[in-house]
């Protein structure tokens, strides 16, 4: 017997929410029935079954459905029942059509956090016009209120505290074990607070506090994934995240994300996207009146300008960042996410400039600045083996350029030992673009030991 397209569409958009039975999947709906205003809703499992029927759900039943599946509500009209649930099954429609509001930035993290939702559709992540459209919706978003549902459990300033103190270490455990490794973590992480905002009750102070919290989980994912050479499943992140932030009006998780995502855009080429993030980040961060988070947004624009060949520009921003950061007080009495902006790390993005912009002998010079004691601040590079690998690399590139080989594999050969056993994707690419030109030079005794050494 053929099976019936209502009944096609409604398992595919069960599989695609991991709801294993109709119970799960009608529990699910009846909250986002509830919290539009719409009351309560039967959850009997034969509900789903007559729908599979061919019966269509009542009229408030599917305005529900349409926005726990993130389709806007004249586009289900227009398409009529149960066509418009193809829109739902078509990849990342939710991330992007969603409406900007705490609702549809629930609908976005609900996505993100499905198992397969990170195989698809790349290509839908990966250009620039991204950019232009998130800031547009940015300004409109509406921000998140109060949630007060009887009966359901209320989340205080304490649950987001310890949330917010979880994120901390979560951090933290990134740089030292990398970004493979704290992935999972960060995903986990961010499903717990998606779970919260779903199911719990709160006040609006508290609302904001979680989508920040969500945001900033989103960010860490986006983070992860670029850190382990895949920018286009970063963008989905840093997508989810742009919409939790929107809901969290929250100044400085919103400049630490378009800072990050800057980064994914100009190191996949698409330096106007990147400054545009910038702009927004910088806007942020001088109303957190944190100058490690000004200072770090500069450097982000310096190495975006780097990127695009534009000297003057890049030395602006760098020149921008070095001055924001003299005004930096203590880490303590920044905030949390900015605990890794120091003085050397600023000489080392010079240095990457520098070397962008064909110039290794300043970027020699940069590097060595890092190294140097600074009577302001203590910088541990054992706190952080994959910059320090990274840095190192790219020194050592530097020294080639200028065709001193043996500084080069010397400093080439630190890089490998700081690595260690930390995952990043990005570092082993440089380690390994920097052996590809090493073996030109293979002729060399102390070259081939390094090249045999580190295959």
């Amino acid at each position: 017997m053929a099976v019936s397209a209502e009944n096609d569409l409604i398992q595919r958009v069960l599989d695609l929410l991991g709801c294993h039975d109709h119970a799960a999947f009608l529990r699910r709906l009846a909250g986002w029935h509830e919290s539009l205003g719409f009351g309560s809703m039967a959850t009997r499992p034969e509900k789903v079954s007559r729908w599979k029927r061919g019966v269509r759900p009542d009229r408030y039943a599917e305005v529900a459905m349409a926005a726990m599946l993130g389709v806007p509500t004249e586009q289900a009209r227009t398409m009529g029942w149960p066509h418009w649930l193809r829109a739902a099954l078509d990849d990342d429609q939710v991330l992007l059509t969603a409406p900007w509001t705490a609702a549809g930035a629930l609908a976005a993290l609900d996505h993100l956090g499905r198992p397969d939702a990170m195989d698809r559709r790349a290509a839908l992540f990966s250009g620039g016009a991204l950019a232009a459209t998130t800031l547009a919706n940015w300004a409109a978003a509406s921000p998140a209120t109060a949630v007060l549902v009887s009966g359901r459990p209320r989340v205080t300033d304490r649950t987001a505290a310890l949330i917010e103190a979880r994120l901390t270490a979560l951090r933290q455990l990134d740089d030292e074990i990398g970004s493979a490794e704290t992935y999972a973590l960060a995903r986990a992480e961010r499903g717990s607070i998606t779970t919260v905002l779903r199911t719990r009750s709160y006040s609006e102070a508290v609302a904001r506090r979680l989508f920040s919290a969500a945001a900033e989980a989103s960010r860490i994912c986006g983070w992860c994934a670029f850190d382990s050479g895949d920018t286009a499943v970063a963008e989905r992140h840093y997508t989810g995240a742009a919409r939790a932030a929107a809901s969290a009006q929250d100044p400085v998780v919103t400049a630490n994300l378009f800072a990050f995502w800057a980064m994914a855009r100009y190191s996949d080429g698409d330096t106007a996207g990147a400054l545009d993030y910038v702009e927004e980040a910088l806007r942020n961060a001088r109303r957190t009146g944190s100058s490690r988070m000004t200072a770090m947004v500069h450097a982000r624009a310096a190495r975006a300008y780097a990127k695009s060949g534009d000297l003057r520009a890049s030395r602006r921003a760098e020149d921008a960042a070095y001055a924001a950061y003299d005004r930096a007080g203590h880490p303590d009495d920044e905030p949390a996410c900015v605990y890794w902006v120091s003085r050397a790390e600023l000489h080392s993005w010079a240095a990457s400039n520098a070397s962008d912009l064909n110039d290794p002998r300043r970027a020699l010079t940069r590097y060595a600045a890092v190294a140097a004691p600074h009577q302001d601040e203590t910088y541990d590079e054992d706190a952080y083996p994959r910059s320090r690998a990274l840095r190192l690399s790219r020194e050592a590139d530097a020294h080639l350029s200028l065709r001193d080989v043996d500084a080069a594999v010397n400093t080439a050969d630190r890089a490998v030992r700081a690595m260690g056993g930390v995952a990043s994707a990005r570092g082993t690419t440089v380690l390994t673009d920097l052996r590809t030109k090493l073996r030109a030079h293979q002729q060399l005794p102390e070259v081939r030991e390094f090249l045999d050494r580190t295959v």
